[in-house]
């Protein structure tokens, strides 16, 4: 089989529901490196995230027949199937007894948390994001990063930041709203 340099959207689904190899090579080769760093930055270890990102190829190709097009793109069901993925690992037990026996230095390099996150959200940018994200109101950003690269719940965000369940709630529903909207204008 050749490779396919491009598919258009609609083509891609029909292969991947067809089980065709080209499909999974070109949604390997076209969207592992920002699903990876979506991943990263949810799991923050490149160990997990290796196990993370063969769930989700998996998840994706045995579940390829459940995308419905009306409600979404693909690359929006495939973002969430590996934000969920991911967080549904970190919150395994056997992962959450894992950290538990690490020590904090061999696990996250908190002096360079910052840069970390930067270079990640860099990996994920190929796909503009990034400038989607930068025209958000700051709270809003921040609940969205927060939310959706960081894996936090609405309530953990609420303890973080110190305000209301209730604000985070309608923060995050304002903001998916605007990012909505921001999202139009690139089509």
């Amino acid at each position: 089989m050749s490779p396919i340099h491009f598919i258009e959207e609609e083509t891609l689904i029909t292969l991947l529901k067809n089980k065709d190899q080209r499909a999974f090579n070109y949604l390997y080769d076209n969207y592992s490196g920002a699903l990876y760093g979506l991943a990263l930055r949810i799991v923050k270890s490149k160990e997990y995230t290796d196990e993370v990102i063969q769930n989700v190829f998996v998840k994706i190709w045995n579940n390829a027949n459940s995308y419905n097009a009306d409600k979404g793109k693909l690359y929006t069901w495939i973002i969430n199937i590996t934000r969920n993925t991911a967080i549904d690992y970190m919150r395994s037990k056997g992962v959450q007894n894992e950290l538990k026996n690490q020590s904090l230095p061999n696990f996250v390099d908190v002096d360079n948390k910052e840069k970390h996150n930067f270079t990640i959200l860099e990996s994920v940018d190929h796909i503009g994001f990034k400038n989607v994200l930068n025209e958000l109101k700051s709270e809003w950003k921040q609940l969205i990063e927060m939310a959706y690269f960081e894996g936090y719940t609405q309530q953990e965000i609420a303890v973080k930041l110190d305000i209301p369940l209730g604000t985070v709630k309608t923060r995050t529903r304002n903001a998916l709203i605007e990012l909505k909207e921001i999202l139009k204008e690139y089509k």
